[in-house]
């Protein structure tokens, strides 16, 4: 399934599949046993999502009579794409768990000849024992299509195309074999960064406002389940910023993978709705020898193979 969090035209928030160029409204169309919030619906786990295939197995979904389709009590459950304003697929995700530098490429250009001293990190052998990360704040999070503005303390602004994974049961101390079965689904995340401030916070030990301004962790437009994918480690991505591209790597280059991930990042406790990213590959305005800042009216395109296409407008700061 290609799950989706949204606002239907009447502006209430629900949950719903993509599925033949519309929008189904899960809670509608199940009266209600379906709930209408991400975090209570992935809550409900295999249950939950047995319920959701159960409702959409069937549908003739028609695009052009979308207003006519409605529950027996006269709700509207199907929408076409113009009538929902999409929001992220977890609007409110209880943590960011965020990977640094798991592709061995991007670490390799952010500790070039020409990063500042703060980039070393004096990263040796030692660095690939386990992973390494940080949390991003909840509060940052936006949706696919949202304006993000330049942040006014910032005039390095960055993006990074990255993987999210999604969260679907409480995980606590999980084996990597076993991983997997917490794992409901995949997204894109674009992890913008404005790195003169993170290159401070790193001279300090730490990852703070950096990482987690308004608007920093873009992410979606879906949930889309692991089975809808061929295989999550043999993603094409591609990141463009006005067209052109910056970013240009495969999901195969992760240096630690989805069930290495989970598993290490529930030495804390993950819960249903929890993201975990893949970290970038290379290609980042940092990695450049003259670094090409994004600025107010660039448009970013980052697109995974069978995950769809993130898109985050760039404007100037209020």
């Amino acid at each position: 399934m290609r799950l989706a969090s949204f606002k239907t035209p009447d502006g209430n928030k629900t949950i719903g599949a993509f599925q033949q160029d519309c929008y189904v409204d899960l809670n509608a169309l199940s009266a209600g046993d379906i709930p209408n919030d991400m975090i209570g619906f992935l809550e409900q786990g295999d249950e939950g999502m047995d319920r959701a295939r159960r409702a959409l197995a069937g549908l003739d979904l028609d695009p052009s009579r979308t207003a006519a389709q409605k529950t027996p009590d006269g709700r509207r459950w199907c929408f076409t794409a113009d009538e929902v304003e999409l929001m992220a697929p977890v609007p409110r995700p209880g943590k960011i768990m965020h990977t640094s530098c798991n592709f061995d490429a991007h670490l390799e250009e952010l500790t070039g000849w020409n990063q500042p001293e703060w980039q070393s990190h004096n990263w040796g052998d030692f660095h690939f024992e386990h992973p390494t990360g940080f949390l991003e704040a909840p509060s940052s999070v936006v949706a696919s299509g949202a304006k993000v503005a330049v942040p006014h303390f910032t005039r390095e602004l960055d993006y990074e195309i990255e993987i999210g994974i999604i969260i679907g049961k409480r995980a606590f101390r999980v084996k990597p074999e076993e991983a997997m079965d917490y794992v409901a689904g995949y997204t894109i995340f674009n992890d913008l960064s404005a790195r003169d401030i993170q290159a401070r916070e790193h001279s300090n030990k730490v990852i703070l406002l950096g990482k987690s301004f308004d608007g920093s962790c873009p992410f979606g437009p879906h949930l889309v389940t692991v089975d809808e994918l061929s295989d999550p480690h043999n993603l094409e991505m591609k990141l463009k910023v006005n067209g052109d591209v910056r970013q240009d790597s495969n999901t195969s280059q992760m240096h630690y993978k989805t069930a290495e991930l989970v598993s290490w990042w529930s030495n804390t406790t993950l819960e249903p709705g929890d993201i975990i990213t893949s970290g970038s590959p290379p290609g980042v305005a940092a990695g450049m020898a003259v670094p090409d800042w994004l600025e107010p009216g660039d448009r970013i395109d980052a697109d995974v193979a069978e995950l769809g296409t993130l898109t985050t407008h760039i404007v100037a700061s209020a």
